[in-house]
C-alpha cells in the first residue's frame, strides 16, 4: 500500500471519510511613564490592523475591570532583567473598541507613578484579539477572552524586545467586599522581582479567608532558581486582610525563613472563582482559583497565558531562560494539544509552539501534576499551574465560549491545522491542509475524485482573503481544505460559500509555516505518520533504526519552489522543495534533513525525509519539527536500539538560536 492510501486508510478507518487531513548595568535608564496611543509598528509585519480583524467579539470587554500586566527586559546573556515593570489599576472598556485606565506603574528604575491611559482594543467573535499597549507606543497586548470576561495576554510581537503576562476580570459593582473572598483558594504565583533567574522564586499558596477579615491558616511551597528540583516550605497563620476598592489587600510577615513576604493585591473576578495580582512594588504575578465546590474536570477548550523560566541550563550553562506567552489548549480524556504563541529575546522571533501532553482526573481539590508543572482546577473551571523545578513559571487557563449559528456557520474556533489539530490560535500558512468545523457546511459528504482538488466540490466554495482555496472533502459538519499559496502575511479572513449562501468570516493571524505531523490514529495524539522507505509505517512493533532515513508525513511548510498550482500533486520529476529552513530532532537530539517540500504525487501533503542521529535512546521519543516561525512537539516515533526503553516527559521548548543580548530601545517619554 503507497503512503497516500495509507493515510487516506488511516482517516477513512478512525472518523468514516478521508481527512488527510539583580539588575544589570550598562543599559539606559529607563524613562518615565508615558501615555500613548495605538501606533501599529512596522517592524513587526506579523501585528494585526484594527481595520481588518475581526471586532464582532468587541463586546465580551465591556464594562469595568481589574488588570495586572508585568513587564521584564532581559538585560544580560545569562537571563539577568536590566528592568521590569508592574502595571496596575482599573480599565474600563466601552464595548466597542476603545478603554480608558486609571493606572499605577512600579518600575525598577523610575519608582511609583500614576496616571490615566487611553486605547483601542479588536475582538473577534471567538474572543481572540488585542488591545493597544498602555506603556510602548505601537506595541499591542494580543489576548484571548471567555464568556465570563476573564482576558488573558501577552505582547509577543513587540518590537521593543520585552516579556509580559496581562491579566484582566470584571470588577463587580458594586466593588467586592471582604465577604467576597472566603472559601479554600488556591494560588500559583511567580517572583522575578530579585532581576537574575538564580534567585527567581516561583510557588504555589494555599489560603483560606473567611470571609470576614482572617487569611485563616495556610501554606506555601516554593522553588528557587538555583535551587533546582529542591522545594521549600512557609507556613501563613495570622494574617488579616481587607477589602480596598473592590480589591483584597494582605501582608506576608517578614520573617527569617520566609520566601515570600510583604504586601499583596489581590483582584477577584464576580463569581469568587478565580483571583489574581501581586504586590504594590514588586515584579511579581500570581493566579489563583478557588477550590472544593463541585467535582473539578478538564475538558474542551481553553484560552490560555504564561510565564516561563526555565532554569535547567543554569548550573551547567549559567543562564536562565525567559519566555512569555498566550494561546489554547484542547483537553479530553486525559489528553491535551496545546497552543502558544511564544516570545523569548533567546530565539530569533515569536514563534507558535504546538505541543502535546497526558493529565490524570484532577483529585477532589482540582490538584494534578505532569513532570514540569503542577496544576489545580478551580470551581469555575479555570485552570491555574505552578512549575516544578527546575522548569518554573505560572500558567492560567479560562474555558472558551460555546458557539453555535443558522445557516452555513463556521465554529470561530474551528479552524486547525489538519495533521496536528492544533488549536486554532496557531494561525494558518501558506499550502497548508486545514480542517473546517461548523454547522450546515454542505448538503452531504462529498470527496474530490480529482486532483488537482477543485475550488468547487458539492456546491461549496471556501475563501481565503477572497482567494478561492482547493477543496479535498466537504461534509455537513466538516470541511478540508489548502491554504492558497498566494496567502500574504499579516490576517487570513476565511468563509465558506454553500448553494450560494456565504458563512460567517473568520479572522485567523498567518504565518510563514504553520507545522503540523500527522499522527496514527488520525487527531494529532500519538504516533506520528512516519514511514520506512519500504513505505511501511514506523511503530512500535516496526520501529525505526539509529542512521536509518524515514519520511515523515506533514503540513504547514509554507512556500515552496518550484511553485505548483493551488491544490495540485507535488511534482515528481524537478521536486518542489520548501523554501523555508526545516529543521527536527529526536527528544532534543537534532535530526539531518534530507529532503522537505512537496510529497511526490500527494495533493496537499509535504513530506520530510530525515535520518534518525545516534545517541537516541530506544523506545517512544518524541519527534520535532519547527520551521522559522513555528514548532510542533506533539507526536513520538519509535527508535530501536539495545539501551532500555525511555517514557516520553512533558518538555519546556529549548531555544533554536541562543543569540547574544543587546540593549533594545525604551519607551517613548511623554
Amino acid at each position: 500500500m503507497g503512503p497516500r492510501l495509507w493515510l487516506l486508510r488511516q482517516c477513512e478507518e478512525t472518523q468514516g471519510f478521508p481527512c488527510a487531513s539583580g539588575f544589570e548595568r550598562g543599559y539606559v535608564k529607563l524613562t518615565k511613564f508615558a501615555r500613548v496611543l495605538l501606533v501599529l509598528s512596522a517592524a513587526a509585519s506579523w501585528q494585526a490592523s484594527a481595520q481588518t480583524w475581526d471586532t464582532s467579539g468587541n463586546g465580551l470587554l465591556k464594562g469595568a475591570y481589574y488588570f495586572r500586566e508585568v513587564f521584564y527586559t532581559v538585560g544580560s546573556d545569562s537571563g539577568g532583567l536590566s528592568e521590569a515593570t508592574a502595571l496596575y489599576g482599573t480599565i474600563t472598556f466601552s464595548g466597542s473598541g476603545t478603554y480608558t485606565a486609571n493606572v499605577t506603574l512600579y518600575d525598577s528604575s523610575a519608582g511609583l507613578e500614576t496616571g490615566p491611559v487611553s486605547g483601542t482594543y479588536s475582538i473577534a467573535a471567538s474572543g481572540y484579539g488585542f488591545l493597544s499597549s498602555m506603556l510602548y507606543t505601537g506595541d499591542l497586548v494580543y489576548g484571548l477572552v471567555n464568556q465570563q470576561g476573564l482576558f488573558v495576554g501577552s505582547s509577543t510581537e513587540t518590537a521593543n524586545g520585552y516579556n509580559d503576562l496581562f491579566i484582566g476580570a470584571p470588577l463587580s459593582s458594586p466593588a467586592p467586599a471582604a465577604a467576597a473572598f472566603k472559601g479554600s483558594y488556591s494560588l500559583a504565583g511567580i517572583d522575578l522581582s530579585s532581576g537574575s533567574p538564580s534567585t527567581t522564586i516561583n510557588y504555589q499558596l494555599q489560603l483560606n479567608p473567611d470571609g470576614v477579615s482572617n487569611l485563616g491558616t495556610g501554606s506555601l511551597t516554593a522553588y528557587v532558581g538555583e535551587a533546582g528540583s529542591s522545594k521549600y516550605t512557609q507556613s501563613i497563620s495570622s494574617v488579616k486582610y481587607v477589602a480596598s476598592n473592590g480589591a483584597m489587600v494582605f501582608t506576608l510577615p517578614n520573617t527569617a525563613s520566609a520566601l515570600i513576604t510583604g504586601q499583596k493585591f489581590l483582584y477577584i473576578s464576580p463569581d469568587g472563582n478565580f483571583v489574581f495580582g501581586g504586590a504594590p512594588e514588586g515584579w511579581d504575578m500570581f493566579v489563583g482559583v478557588r477550590t472544593g465546590s463541585g467535582t473539578p474536570s478538564l475538558g474542551g477548550l481553553y484560552y490560555q497565558a504564561g510565564i516561563d523560566q526555565d532554569e535547567s541550563q543554569l548550573e551547567s550553562a549559567g543562564v536562565g531562560i525567559l519566555d512569555t506567552y498566550y494561546g489554547s489548549l484542547s483537553a479530553g480524556s486525559g489528553n491535551i494539544l496545546g497552543h502558544q504563541r511564544l516570545f523569548s529575546l533567546f530565539n530569533s522571533n515569536a514563534l507558535d509552539f504546538t505541543s502535546s501532553d497526558n493529565y490524570s482526573t484532577p483529585s477532589s481539590n482540582g490538584a494534578y501534576s505532569t513532570p514540569a508543572m503542577n496544576y489545580v482546577v478551580g470551581a469555575g473551571g479555570v485552570r491555574i499551574g505552578s512549575g516544578i523545578g527546575p522548569y518554573l513559571g505560572i500558567n492560567v487557563a479560562v474555558p472558551a465560549p460555546a458557539f453555535s449559528g443558522s445557516g452555513p456557520y463556521l465554529n470561530p474556533t474551528g479552524i486547525v491545522n489538519a495533521a496536528s489539530s492544533a488549536p486554532f490560535t496557531a494561525g494558518v500558512a501558506p499550502g497548508e491542509l486545514l480542517t473546517l468545523y461548523g454547522t450546515n457546511l454542505a448538503d452531504s459528504l462529498v470527496i474530490s475524485p480529482v486532483i488537482p482538488f477543485p475550488i468547487t466540490l458539492g456546491n461549496v466554495q471556501v475563501t481565503i482573503n477572497g482567494v478561492a482555496a482547493p477543496i479535498y472533502y466537504v461534509s455537513p459538519t466538516q470541511i478540508s481544505a489548502i491554504v492558497p499559496y498566494e496567502l500574504s502575511a499579516g490576517i487570513a479572513q476565511v468563509q465558506v460559500i454553500t448553494d450560494g449562501n456565504p458563512s460567517n468570516t473568520i479572522t485567523m493571524f498567518t504565518n510563514e509555516t504553520s507545522v503540523g505531523v500527522f499522527s496514527v490514529p488520525p487527531g494529532g495524539l500519538g504516533y506520528g505518520a512516519v514511514l520506512h522507505q519500504n513505505g511501511s509505517l514506523v511503530s512500535p512493533s516496526s520501529p525505526a533504526a539509529i542512521g536509518e532515513t524515514v519520511s515523515v508525513y506533514l503540513t504547514g511548510l509554507g512556500a515552496v519552489s518550484p511553485s505548483i498550482p493551488d491544490g495540485a500533486a507535488g511534482p515528481v520529476g524537478t521536486l518542489s522543495e520548501a523554501t523555508n529552513t526545516i529543521t527536527a530532532d529526536i527528544n532534543g537530539t537534532a535530526a539531518t534533513i534530507t529532503y522537505s517540500g512537496l510529497a511526490p504525487q500527494l495533493a496537499g501533503l509535504y513530506q520530510v525525509n530525515m535520518t534518525v542521529p545516534s545517541g537516541v535512546t530506544s523506545g517512544d521519543n518524541f519527534l520535532d519539527i519547527s520551521g522559522p516561525d513555528s514548532y510542533t512537539s506533539e507526536v513520538l516515533i519509535s527508535i530501536s536500539g539495545t539501551t532500555a526503553a525511555n517514557s516520553p516527559v512533558a518538555r519546556r521548548i529549548v531555544p533554536k538560536i541562543a543569540k547574544p543580548i543587546t540593549p533594545l530601545p525604551k519607551r517613548k517619554p511623554l
